[in-house]
């Protein structure tokens, strides 16, 4: 699996609206002011890439009101291509999620009814060259219902006949989804068609519908996938490859004031370290600190941490083990 580095990343997922009762640690049931910020897994991570030096585009739909407005701006703010981002009517919703700064109890309440980045279709997925990208990274929610869930296949066909790296984080959320069968048949059906999968013990589970979900990240290594992330959030993660003997990664232990926005800034870390040729250690560990800096910050795409500022973290800091 090789990258481009002369090339920009796409990213395909959903983009939002993200609002934070302030000051921090305030309930959303006792909030008197809140502050904005760019949301939804796919734009996070983008941030997080941008942030680490990789440029991005996204790829979504975003209703053609003031919050699209909003988000384009943001996108912009942080260096986000937008050619393929596109407005559709404003009947369709932007994502907008209410999200507590505060560790015990957290309340992160999603508004998505009739969510526009869910009508994601072929015909824009069809005005992408691939030739210009250097890798893919798909949301996986993306995956949960259609017209988006057949634009996410034909772009990792697409990809495919590139020979472009294709990596999904499976970003399982329960609302859009149809069943359980059909939630196993899709995830693994991209699973068996990507390069690298990231996901947690329940997505794992849930992809496999059962309570076996590390078989199945151990055992679909022998299809095409080169590396499987397996992350167990507070008990570490474990990495799967073809070539080696699965390694155990701790957490990087730190003072966290929130549980969110930790899996996009692992994401855009790890990420970033392995297009500019990093080590899978060195790349897990970038993605690992970077994730561990966000949860003692407010906000998620507005608490990625820089390159530097994750070199220093690793200098300082020492990984814990999930022995």
């Amino acid at each position: 699996m090789k990258f481009d580095t002369s090339k920009k990343v796409l990213v395909i997922g959903r983009a939002g609206m993200d609002i934070y009762p302030e000051p921090p640690g305030t309930k959303i049931s006792e909030v008197k002011n809140f502050s904005s910020h760019l949301g939804g897994s796919a734009a996070n991570t983008c941030v997080a890439l941008s942030l680490h030096g990789i440029e991005s585009d996204l790829v979504t739909c975003v209703s053609n009101d003031a919050i699209g407005e909003f988000i384009f701006n943001k996108l912009d703010h942080y260096n986000i291509g937008t050619k393929h981002c596109l407005k559709i009517d404003k009947s369709f919703q932007t994502q907008l999620a209410v999200v507590e700064t505060i560790l015990e109890n957290n309340q992160s309440i999603l508004y998505r009814n009739n969510a526009c980045d869910l009508k994601l279709d072929n015909q824009i997925i069809d005005q992408i060259n691939f030739q210009e990208y250097g890798a893919v990274f798909y949301s996986g929610t993306a995956l949960s219902s259609e017209p988006s869930r057949s634009s996410v296949l034909l772009a990792s066909e697409k990809a495919q006949k590139a020979q472009i790296p294709q990596i999904i984080d499976l970003d399982y959320r329960p609302y859009n989804w149809e069943s359980d069968e059909m939630k196993s048949i899709v995830y693994q059906k991209i699973m068996n068609e990507v390069d690298v999968i990231i996901g947690n013990d329940l997505e794992f589970n849930i992809a496999d519908n059962s309570e076996n979900g590390f078989l199945l990240a151990h055992d679909i290594i022998n299809s095409k996938p080169s590396i499987v992330i397996y992350k167990m959030g507070e008990k570490g993660s474990v990495v799967i490859t073809s070539e080696e003997s699965p390694q155990n990664y701790g957490i990087y232990p730190v003072q966290a004031i929130k549980p969110t926005g930790a899996g996009d800034a692992f994401n855009g870390g790890f990420l970033s370290s392995l297009i500019k040729g990093k080590t899978l250690d060195q790349s897990v560990k970038t993605g690992s600190a970077s994730a561990a800096i966000v949860v003692t910050r407010v906000g998620c795409s507005s608490a990625m941490p820089t390159s530097s500022e994750v070199e220093e973290f690793i200098k300082k800091y020492e990984m814990g083990s999930n022995a």
